[in-house]
This record gives C-alpha cells, sequence and structure tokens, in this order.
C-alpha cells in the first residue's frame, strides 16, 4: 500500500480508490479465477483451504515435461533447470517467508509425511519426559500423528497426550499454553502446536512457546500449515526447533502439493528416518556407503524429488520473492481489517467473528461463527458465485489473500453475505 489508513467507509467508492492506491494490485493478473456462467470472475475466498493456480504455473509444468522429452535421464544433470538441484531453487525462495536460514530448509514429501519424519526424529521420550502437548482441537493429522508416535514408543496417549482445551468461542490463551507447559515441567518431552488454527484463525505466539517449552528441557515444533505465506515468521530467530507446512493453500503450489520442512541449526544432529535422497550427495550415488546424511534439512530427505509436483510451486514463489512478505503482510492486515470492519456493520445478531480482533493475533482468515445459519448461508453464497469454506456445523471460513484478493472482492462479499443473513 501507497499509504496508510486510519478510517475505513462502507461504500463500494472507498474499495475502488483502495485497490486504486494498492501497489500490489497487479499481483491479481498472475492467477486463475474460476468464472461465473457470464464469464465473470467468481469471489474466491478459499486460499486457507486451496491457493489459485499462478498463471506461470503450467508453463513451469511444461518446462519439466519438455526436458523429459528431449533430455530424459539426462535431465537430472543437464538442461536450464537441472533436477537434482530443482529444490534448491525453491529454497531459496522460501526460506525468507518463514524466516529461516536456507540450510534450515527443504522441500519435501506431503504435510502428514514431514510430520511423522519429524516426530521420528523429535518426539524422544525418556525416563519422566514423555509428554506431549497438543490443542484439543488440533487438525485431525496432527492428532493422528502424535497419538501414533506415542504408541510406537509403547506409551499411552490418554496419559502422555495432554490437551490444551480452548474457551468456548475457541479462543486459546497464550497464559494458558504457558501454565501448561510449566505445569508439566520436567515430563514435557515436546510441544506441537498449529501455530495458526485451523478452524479459529487465532495465531500462536511461537518465540514465547518455544521459550516456555525450552525452559523446561522440552522441544518445540510447529504446524505451518495455515501460516506459511500467510504471515511473516521468523523461525531461526524465535528459536523453534522443528517445523513443517504443505504448499497448496496460501503458497499456491497446486492441490495435494509438496511440503516444506524447518530444522534448527542446533538440531541438525539428530537421528532421523533416512532415505537415499537425504545421503551427503557427494557419496549418494556410490550405493554401498553407509548413511552420512546431507548437512542441514536436507538430511532429512528420503526419496527422490517429484519434479513434476514442485514446478506450479516454482511459480508461485517467484510471486512471493517479488512482492516480499512484508508488503504482502501491511496489505492483508489493511485487508483484513477492511473485511472485520465491514462485517460488523452488518445487522445480524447471529453472526459473530471468532477470530481474535488484534492483527498480532490473526493472519487474513475470520472464522464467521453463525449457529443455525451457516449452512443455509453457505450455499447461498455458493449460488451467489462465492468460493468460501464451510466447517461443520456452524462455521463459515473467509480468506481474503492480499496476493490475488481485492478491496472491492471484500465489499462485494459482505454485500452477498448480508442479503443472504
Amino acid at each position: 500500500m501507497s499509504h496508510e489508513v486510519t478510517t475505513f467507509q462502507p461504500d463500494r467508492s472507498f474499495a475502488i480508490r483502495m485497490d486504486e492506491s494498492d501497489d500490489l494490485r497487479h499481483f491479481r493478473s498472475y492467477f486463475l479465477f474460476p468464472a461465473n456462467e457470464d464469464g465473470s470472475s467468481k469471489i474466491y475466498f478459499c486460499g486457507n483451504s486451496l491457493g489459485l493456480q499462478p498463471t506461470a504455473a503450467k508453463e513451469a509444468v511444461v518446462q519439466v515435461l519438455d526436458a523429459w522429452h528431449h533430455l530424459a535421464v539426462d535431465g537430472h544433470f543437464t538442461g536450464d533447470r537441472p533436477w537434482m538441484d530443482y529444490h534448491r531453487r525453491l529454497v531459496n525462495m522460501m526460506a525468507p517467508i518463514v524466516g529461516a536460514l536456507e540450510p534450515e530448509v527443504t522441500i519435501m514429501n506431503t504435510l502428514t509425511t514431514n510430520i511423522h519424519m519429524a516426530l521420528g526424529s523429535f518426539y524422544r521420550p525418556s525416563g519422566v519426559r514423555t509428554k506431549i502437548l497438543i490443542e484439543a482441537d488440533a487438525f485431525p493429522s496432527d492428532r493422528y500423528a502424535v497419538e501414533s508416535w506415542i504408541k510406537l514408543h509403547g506409551l499411552d496417549p490418554d496419559r502422555d497426550l495432554i490437551q490444551l482445551h480452548a474457551d468456548d468461542r475457541g479462543y486459546l490463551a497464550p497464559d494458558q499454553i504457558r501454565q501448561a507447559i510449566y505445569q508439566t515441567g520436567e515430563q514435557l518431552a515436546l510441544v506441537w502446536l498449529g501455530n495458526v488454527n485451523y478452524y479459529t484463525g487465532q495465531y500462536l505466539p511461537m518465540g514465547s512457546i518455544a521459550s516456555w517449552a525450552h525452559e523446561v528441557g522440552a522441544l518445540a515444533g510447529f504446524d505451518l500449515a495455515h501460516a506459511a505465506g500467510n504471515v511473516p515468521m521468523n523461525l531461526h530467530d524465535e528459536d523453534v526447533d522443528f517445523a513443517t507446512w504443505c504448499t497448496y493453500k496460501y503458497l499456491n503450489g497446486g492441490p495435494g502439493s509438496i511440503a516444506g520442512f524447518y530444522v534448527h541449526t542446533r538440531n541438525h544432529g539428530f537421528p532421523r528416518l533416512a532415505g537415499w535422497w537425504g545421503q551427503d550427495r557427494s557419496t549418494r550415488f556410490d550405493m554401498r556407503t553407509p548413511f552420512t546424511p546431507e548437512s542441514g534439512a536436507e538430511g532429512w530427505q528420503i526419496s527422490n524429488q517429484p519434479i513434476l509436483s514442485m514446478a506450479p510451486l516454482s511459480a508461485s514463489l517467484a510471486l512471493f520473492h517479488e512482492a516480499g512478505m512484508q508488503r504482502l503482510q501491511k496489505k492483508s492486515r489493511q485487508l483484513t481489517e477492511y473485511l472485520d470492519y465491514l462485517l460488523r456493520q452488518i445487522n445480524a445478531p447471529g453472526l459473530e467473528i471468532l477470530t481474535p480482533s488484534q492483527p498480532e493475533e490473526r493472519g487474513c482468515q475470520l472464522s464467521l461463527y453463525m449457529p443455525g445459519m451457516a449452512a443455509g448461508v453457505y450455499r447461498k453464497l455458493l449460488d451467489s458465485g462465492v468460493i468460501l469454506d464451510f466447517r461443520k456445523p456452524d462455521v463459515l471460513r473467509v480468506a481474503p489473500v492480499p496476493l490475488y484478493n481485492s478491496y472491492q472482492d471484500v465489499w462485494q462479499f459482505v454485500q452477498l453475505l448480508s442479503t443472504s443473513l
């Protein structure tokens, strides 16, 4: 944005003026929107579930297919973008998005696989230190993975899984997290939290949580699925031990796309589940050498990289690199505050915003609690050309993404929502 806005206005002309002064507005043209029957673009507020396709994604995939055609196996080492180092170019653009050093990041597998890879390394119960702290309403994959590793160590989730229960609005107070960590003390092995809650959109203070965990001798890891590409982070400086994230939401990598993986430098010596792609590249093709991990997070790689999956992500990350997370955050905060402002102008007693109102406690997602109405309103909005997310039984998740959403998107959505109500 070229200027700060302190006072929002409810009329459409305000939204038009904001779009005209938005120095990121041209990025919208770099994405493909679903269309209505009349050819107009749908209003897309579902980037927290699946990001839109970058216009350059198809060409990136075609380049890989052409290399496969013309170079075949030699494509690993020759051509414009040799496949052996393809992931490293992505790491170069991904590391700043999550606030990490390049050796601390790699691109591999998918999210839940990486959660298991991380837990295999960093959940190391010993003596009385056996417990894992998670959210009671963690995303199912996180809970399933944590419970399975507790069982694999011969322990009992009923005893060794500590669950943090949010209040009746879904808010999880940082003081509650701190108190649970200190109370568990020397019995706590690991804190594993989603740092942006998928349901409420609440952002948790990772640096503070990591510090509290370290004070009692535990490790701190985070699922960044709803944070990567949404909120600026500083994983290294905030001393986070490890993290992983998908790339198909805010990072626009495509359905089921490859995931990211982070390990703080001090933890690069931890044991891990090993595979040949994590072997030191100087001896990787010797085949009969003992496992010596590649330095950094790459040492956790287990398999040959899926180049066709990485190609669309490379197109999106180039846009993030051009826009910069700080500029995106500035627009995101303003766009989300504008949505918040307009929603509060609606005379709808049954509508409540679950997401915290403080900008530092949220990204771009607002979760609208609409008991008894959400399903019906969702269907009406779909019929009106709005794509957003319905979470049973009563929540609509709305995510104005700064890379491709506009102020006029927000204004028009709120008018349609008001009509639906």
